[in-house]
């Protein structure tokens, strides 16, 4: 007769089983700690402090809108070798400021933003020197006293970015 010898047991850590069921609840901790960490060491800078004090200032942003339209205001912006911007300005009336602040505003990393002022030239010819833009969508704003232009720029640009006031 043949003498049965009995199975040794596996270890635990020899079973597949018991490595699968560690290791799906293992992947939700690593990815939480992923996340905690990704909200700790990045900022949104989206957030706006005060709601009131943004939506007063949104009143007199269509004011100076309108102001656009009234003086008959027309712009065209390149942006040359990727880090000189010229812009050509065309008026009604046939008067330019001296100076016009052009903001370059990146819709989500607000780090990224330009604010520069350009410099007239001479019969509505402006430029000024900026940092290289990164490839995407920029929001655009041009302000001068009391009129503003906006606009939104696909960079690398191919075309001018022509403005006209909102109606």
């Amino acid at each position: 007769m043949h003498s049965v010898t009995p199975r040794q047991p596996k270890r635990w850590y020899s079973e597949p089983w018991v490595w699968l069921m560690i290791a799906l609840p293992m992947t939700a901790v690593i990815g939480g700690m992923i996340t905690i960490y990704l909200a700790v060491t990045t900022s949104d800078g989206l957030v706006v402090d005060d709601y009131y004090q943004r939506g007063k200032a949104i009143n007199l942003d269509l004011a100076r809108d309108d102001a656009a339209a009234r003086h008959g205001l027309k712009a065209s912006l390149v942006l040359a070798q990727g880090n000189i911007a010229r812009l050509q300005l065309s008026a009604i009336d046939g008067t330019w400021p001296n100076s016009i602040r052009l903001s370059l505003l990146h819709p989500t990393r607000a780090g990224h933003d330009q604010i520069v002022r350009l410099q007239h030239d001479g019969a509505g010819h402006y430029h000024a020197d900026i940092n290289a833009l990164g490839s995407g969508h920029w929001y655009v704003q041009l302000e001068a006293d009391d009129w503003r232009l906006s606009g939104t720029l696909q960079v690398p640009q191919t075309t001018p970015l022509i403005f006209a006031p909102v109606n």
